[in-house]
């Protein structure tokens, strides 16, 4: 029943804020779901097949990263098939593997920006609520002349902040949790520069860690939004 007056009392504006939440809701679960689903975080496949490729098994590795679905040992797993063809332009495979890379973080960001969007929006629609609740009860006020209740006038003022108030409990969580997947997806980024450049490092028969002349260059894939 509470709920129930909190919503009469807000108006539209805490009804279009509870839209807004269980929209963030819903996309929240999607991306904890997708994140799961992808393993996203899980570096020890990724860690085997390039220990496998450092010591030139090159076959063991590949077909270790063939069926992972991380977004980092798919791309690890194209460096790899890609060196292994006779003849390739390094140059043509690193723009393919900035391609590919490009994509994954880009299907990882999905629906983020609705996130974010959320996140700004709810505190400016709670404040816009408080002030039309304002502007209510000070018309309120003035139709009432010289015969002022103020029971009446502080009944509408506590209506008008009560939507500042809920837009600040919807966007405060969604921030933070928008800060942290976002954090995640750049991280998943750091992890496919890393990994391909390690793929390239061996390829050009420089010893894990190597950072001397001779190394491959690294591969830049654009985790930054």
């Amino acid at each position: 029943m509470q709920l129930v007056g909190a919503f009469d009392a807000g108006g539209p504006v805490v009804v279009i804020l509870a839209g807004l939440s269980m929209v963030a809701l819903a996309i929240v679960l999607l991306k904890l779901w997708q994140f799961m689903h992808l393993r996203l975080g899980v570096g020890r496949p990724v860690d085997e097949a390039l220990a496998l490729w450092y010591r030139h098994e090159a076959t063991a590795a590949i077909a270790l990263m063939a069926d992972q679905p991380q977004p980092v040992a798919r791309v690890v797993h194209l460096a790899m098939t890609g060196l292994g063809r006779p003849g390739v332009d390094l140059a043509t495979l690193r723009e393919e593997l900035v391609r590919v890379a490009g994509a994954q973080l880009e299907q990882l960001r999905s629906y983020l920006r609705a996130l974010e969007i959320i996140g700004t929006l709810s505190p400016l629609l709670g404040l816009l609520g408080t002030v039309l609740g304002m502007i209510e009860a000070f018309r309120q006020l003035e139709a009432v002349g010289s015969q002022v209740d103020p029971a009446v006038l502080s009944g509408g003022i506590w209506e008008a902040l009560l939507t500042t108030a809920v837009g600040l409990a919807v966007a405060i969580p969604v921030v933070l949790v928008h800060s942290w997947l976002e954090r995640r997806v750049e991280r998943c980024g750091h992890q496919m520069e890393d990994a391909v450049t390690r793929v390239f490092t061996r390829a050009l028969g420089a010893p894990p860690g190597y950072a001397g002349e001779g190394r491959a260059p690294a591969v830049e894939v654009g985790y930054a939004t």
